[in-house]
């Protein structure tokens, strides 16, 4: 007997049990039998008959147990007084229902046109009409019965609306009652036509008012891209249900953070485009007039103005829409010009600046004479506001000013531009009656600074300014405080700081006084803002002669040479011999001040290194200077013993030869040996720093080669000590950890880097071999087979960079020779053959451990070797071995994960490649490039079967993905330039989004899904990369425009959802502001080939219809534009 029939005899009231046998093999995952699929196979008739049958079943069910027994039974069972058999009964009850509802949602989808589907409809309706009297613990069974009538509405069914009603309610109350309610949010989304069906006044309708309403206050709902799709459509129920939400919205508005009221502002934008009459109308006075009567009356103060405020700023933005001048125009007309003119100042500044954020205010539809006779009254209405008798108003009219010439710049005539300016830089920025409008003009002017136009005038006129850095008003220098400018000082980029160190340098160290003021404004400056303190003494002498650098370096060593004699009896003569003359600062500093004394110890350093050049040529000051601080530092460190004075002192003593200050040499070479693991870095850097310049370095690194040697857990034999090297006592004092602290701070920093590389190369190879024994540990903790401890595998893993990065280094200092580059291939190798086979999805022979471990080393070598190709150490061999390593890695299991990393790795080899293209042979670059090119689509198919197999990870790949494939592309664009090859990548995009984009809108199975994309973000996940990336760079998105029309002009892409696809990318490239007329080109060809559809429109189903009519007017909005 067949399945198909075993099945419709099992659906039977007296063969239950084989039913829920067969429901229970379709649940069970690691049975081949699929329900739905034998549904699918079943002819008519014995369609009907199964659904005749089900029926029966579910009709038998609920008679044998009905739904008000349910209750009982519960309560019942709650108190322990239930039989068994009447459980079982309860169980099997549900069992049976949950299998009846399973059975009709495989049904929905294989009814066909004269199909007779009344029974199916009757299990509905039994099923609707026992699904709220369902136990709390059937959740599952009642959301499955949901889903049925979901599924029901989708296919337009007999008896949708009843059916679709349930669910929607339903969806509607977990929408508004659930914390996270995405997937019911969606799912509601889906199910919005269903409102339709339903009268406002009805019982049904008013009973859903309250939580729709209720969906316009949740924060969560309105951010999310389907939740203002489905607000914006419920702007078109009914009339009087606009006005209960503007009124709910209203009463809102005031507790909305901004970024909510930009999403409210966009929905109500959205309700706008998408209404039609009588719905138009009714939002346009009710909502958005309204809006706007408010904005001009309510006062400043008002909470809820600012928030209206931005919701008009968001349709003021939207001006280049189709039909918003038009709008803006007509409702403005009858309030916005009496409000210009009104007798409250405060309605007067409220209109100006509505006005001058929709500047021009007029209809496209008239004549060009009667747009620029408007234009012309509006900009004399400006030139008004600017002399309003009220500084609140002109201070307004300035910020819209300024608006207006900084957004049409390029649309005024010259004689305007320059009038407008001449009031504001020559009158206005002087205005004597008004501080506010001054002001102003300060605050405003970089409006029109942000327009690139404006600088060959703005040049000329600018310099009339200067007389109001001397304006005595307390206003006007809020604008410019001190701490504001000290603020600045501390975070700006070095061009801006070094112009207000310029502007500030008489203030804090004023050459024409004593060194006492100068020290005095110093300590000022470091109570106010230490940082900007720092900055301005690093800067300081390209301003003064360094003689008074050094004077005011000596004059602080004086001042805290006065706090230490202060607070403690010092008997040292070198301090105390002879009395230093007090100062006023002793009156006010303390020793116990340790972030005064901290910074003034930090300035004297940056003092010193901001004219040790010029000490070097002068060897009698520096010789003095010398000995003044070598004097002073010992008794420093005994008093100064916090850990923020003791970094400076630190570098202090490194600025001095090492034979000035003998005993702190000893001294931090043993605390450099004394400190634990993991210690913060500041303990151990400034110590590396100050024996990198007394050239000590090698003792050091002895001290590393031992402790590397002695931890190493592989070693059989620990190595004999050389004469000079380190002792231990105890063998477990080695810290390997510590020292490869030390080696990657040597590395990273330039200085001690230097140092690092300029010893002898027999100094630095036992150093590179201790970290190469390191890589046996690795493959121990990584295969499980040897040591396995956390802190050994971290250990490893450090050494095996380490070892990578320091043999790029060796090579670009010794570039004669590949030596250096063969222990990083050999590494290469390594990592292919030892590694790889363990980056792969965790199972019974590896362990997510050992995966993630393997991920790390594999990223960690790439890492090296793009680095090593970004800085050209490699030769051409080098790069082919880089690629190969690049492949094995996207081939293996999980090598998807380095995808981005590998982005970026292809982009540094193409670069390298081409910018050595006089030297490498032109065969030899073509297959090079053509090997990227390949490993490049590779990429994309590899990101596109993660999408399938797991879309959460595929996006998130997606997105880590987008700023290197960005890089790549950038790169791709220049070689394409000169090498034909490469523009086979840029055909690998266009295929893969019209492919990612075709395939999302062939899965559509209602009109209404079918969305023109607002954004990237709209379109499917691997598009929006591709595409995001694409715009992120006009000539990248010049060459992939480029490569997009050949393929439309080509005639490539025949299907009408093909077509559709191309007019879906052109409105994001519309919306992005690329190049139009490329867009232009492509749509006008895209226009005609779809047009040929139009032949068969009777033929097309209501899906490829609605395709093409949402292609069409999209294509016509990018033509029109």
């Amino acid at each position: 007997m067949s399945k198909r029939k075993e099945l419709l005899d099992s659906v039977h009231p007296d063969k239950i049990q084989t039913f829920l046998n067969f429901i229970k093999l379709h649940k069970d995952r690691a049975e081949p039998f699929d329900l739905t699929e034998l549904v699918h196979e079943l002819p008519r008739t014995q369609r009907v008959e199964l659904w005749r049958r089900a029926a029966a079943v579910l009709r038998r069910a609920l008679e044998a147990s009905p739904p008000e027994r349910w209750v009982t039974r519960l309560e019942d069972a709650s108190g322990g007084e239930v039989e068994g058999e009447e459980s079982l009964e309860l169980k099997r009850t549900m069992s049976v229902l949950d299998g009846v509802t399973l059975l009709c949602t495989a049904c929905v989808d294989v009814v066909e046109d004269g199909d007779t589907c009344s029974d199916l409809l009757d299990c509905a309706h039994m099923l609707d009409s026992i699904e709220s009297a369902l136990p709390l613990s059937e959740m599952p069974l009642q959301r499955a019965i949901h889903w049925l009538f979901e599924c029901w509405w989708r296919r337009g069914l007999p008896g949708k609306a009843e059916l679709g009603w349930t669910a929607f309610v339903v969806c509607l109350e977990n929408t508004v009652i659930l914390k996270k309610p995405i997937s019911e949010l969606t799912r509601l989304c889906g199910l919005r036509e269903v409102l339709l069906t339903v009268d406002f006044t009805s019982e049904r309708g008013q009973s859903v008012t309250d939580p729709l309403l209720q969906c316009f206050l949740s924060a969560s709902l309105i951010k999310r891209e389907e939740g203002k799709r489905f607000l914006a459509f419920l702007f078109g129920w009914d009339v009087m249900f606009i006005r209960m939400i503007h009124e709910t919205i209203k009463n809102q508005l005031q507790f909305f953070s901004r970024a909510v009221a930009a999403d409210i502002a966009e929905v109500y934008f959205r309700a706008w485009r998408k209404a039609s009459s009588p719905f138009l109308e009714e939002l346009e006075m009710s909502c958005i007039q309204d809006l706007m009567q408010h904005t001009l009356l309510l006062p400043r103060t008002s909470p809820v103005h600012p928030k209206v405020r931005q919701v008009l700023t968001y349709f003021h933005q939207q001006k280049y829409r189709q039909g918003m001048d038009e709008m803006l125009h007509r409702l403005y007309k009858p309030i916005l010009w009496k409000a210009l003119k009104a007798v409250n100042p405060e309605v007067r500044a409220n209109a100006t600046l509505l006005f001058t954020e929709a500047f021009p205010v007029h209809d496209p539809a008239l004549g060009s004479e009667r747009v620029d006779e408007l234009v012309q009254k509006q900009l004399d209405m400006l030139f008004a506001l600017l002399e309003d008798a009220r500084p609140m108003v002109r201070s307004t009219a300035v910020l819209g000013a300024c608006s207006v010439l900084g957004r049409c710049w390029e649309l005024l005539p010259s004689t305007i531009i320059t009038d407008l300016l001449k009031k504001l830089l020559l009158q206005l920025a002087n205005d004597t009656s008004s501080p506010d409008c001054r002001c102003s003009v300060f605050m405003c002017i970089c409006v029109i600074l942000d327009n690139r136009l404006s600088h060959p005038l703005l040049e000329k006129l600018l310099p009339a300014l200067k007389s109001s850095l001397h304006d005595t008003s307390e206003k006007f220098w809020k604008v410019c405080s001190m701490e504001h400018l000290l603020e600045r000082l501390e975070r700006d980029s070095p061009a801006v700081s070094k112009r207000i160190v310029n502007l500030l340098f008489n203030s804090f160290l004023p050459v024409s006084q004593s060194e006492e003021i100068w020290c005095e404004r110093c300590v000022t400056m470091v109570q106010m803002n230490p940082g900007a303190a720092r900055k301005f003494y690093r800067y300081a002498c390209l301003y003064t002669a360094p003689t008074n650098i050094v004077k005011l370096m000596l004059m602080i060593r004086k001042c805290l040479n006065s706090c230490i004699q202060k607070g403690v009896k010092i008997t040292d003569d070198s301090v105390s011999s002879n009395k230093e003359n007090s100062s006023v600062l002793e009156e006010v500093l303390s020793v116990k001040d340790t972030a005064v004394m901290a910074s003034l110890l930090e300035i004297v350093v940056i003092l010193w290194n901001s004219v040790q050049k010029s000490l070097e040529l002068h060897q009698d000051a520096l010789s003095y200077i010398t000995a003044k601080f070598a004097s002073v530092l010992p008794e420093y460190l005994r008093v100064f013993q916090e850990e923020r004075c003791t970094a400076p002192l630190i570098r202090l003593a490194s600025l001095l030869p090492a034979a000035a200050v003998p005993a702190l040499r000893s001294k931090v070479m043993a605390q450099l040996r004394k400190l634990d693991s993991g210690c913060p870095v500041p303990l151990y850097s400034q110590p590396l720093e100050c024996v990198c310049a007394w050239g000590q370095l090698g003792g050091v690194l002895e001290l590393v080669v031992e402790w590397l040697t002695e931890a190493n857990p592989t070693l059989s034999e620990r190595r004999e000590s050389e004469s000079r090297r380190v002792k231990f006592d105890d063998p477990a004092q080695a810290r390997p950890g510590l020292g490869l602290d030390y080696v990657a701070l040597l590395l990273q920093r330039p200085r001690t880097r230097d140092c690092l590389l300029a010893l002898p190369l027999d100094q630095l190879t036992p150093l590179l071999q201790a970290l190469s024994t390191w890589k046996e540990v690795l493959y121990s903790s990584l295969s499980e087979g040897g040591v396995s401890a956390a802190l050994t595998e971290t250990t490893a893993l450090t050494a095996f960079i380490l070892h990578t990065r320091l043999s790029i280094h060796l090579q670009h200092r010794y570039p004669e020779g590949r030596d250096f580059l063969g222990s990083l291939e050999h590494s290469m190798d390594w990592v292919e053959k030892r590694v790889l086979p363990f980056l792969v999805a965790p199972g019974e022979y590896v362990s997510e451990q050992q995966t993630t471990l393997a991920r790390h080393i594999v990223e960690s070598c790439m890492t090296v070797c793009r680095d090593a190709v970004r800085v050209a150490v490699g030769d051409a061999d080098f790069n082919d071995h880089v690629l190969q390593l690049g492949s094995y890695v996207l081939l293996s299991e999980k090598g998807y994960a380095c995808i981005p990393l590998l982005l970026s790795l292809l982009a540094e080899v193409a670069q390298d490649s081409i910018s050595h293209n006089a030297e490498v042979q032109e065969e030899q670059l073509s297959v090079t490039l053509r090997i990227i090119t390949n490993m490049f689509q590779k990429v994309l198919e590899v990101m596109a079967h993660r999408l399938r197999k797991d879309k959460e990870e595929g996006e998130e790949l997606c997105g880590s993905s987008e700023d290197a494939l960005h890089d790549f592309l950038l790169v791709t664009q220049l070689a394409s330039e000169e090498a034909e090859v490469m523009t086979g990548i840029f055909s690998s995009l266009c295929a893969a989004v019209l492919i990612d984009v075709s395939r999302v809108l062939q899965k559509l199975s209602h009109p209404e899904e079918v969305m023109t994309p607002e954004s990237v973000s709209d379109l499917p996940p691997l598009s929006a990369t591709i595409i995001g990336a694409i715009l992120k760079s006009p000539a990248v998105t010049r060459c992939f425009w480029s490569e997009l029309s050949l393929s439309v002009n080509s005639e490539a892409i025949e299907s009408l959802t093909g077509l559709t696809a191309v007019a879906h990318i052109l409105a994001i490239g519309r919306k992005a502001d690329s190049i139009q007329q490329n867009l232009k080109g492509i749509a006008m060809s895209v226009h005609t080939q779809i047009l040929r559809h139009s032949t068969t429109l009777g033929e097309l189903t209501d899906m490829q219809r609605v395709l093409y009519e949402s292609a069409i007017r999209t294509l016509n909005e990018v033509l029109l534009q």
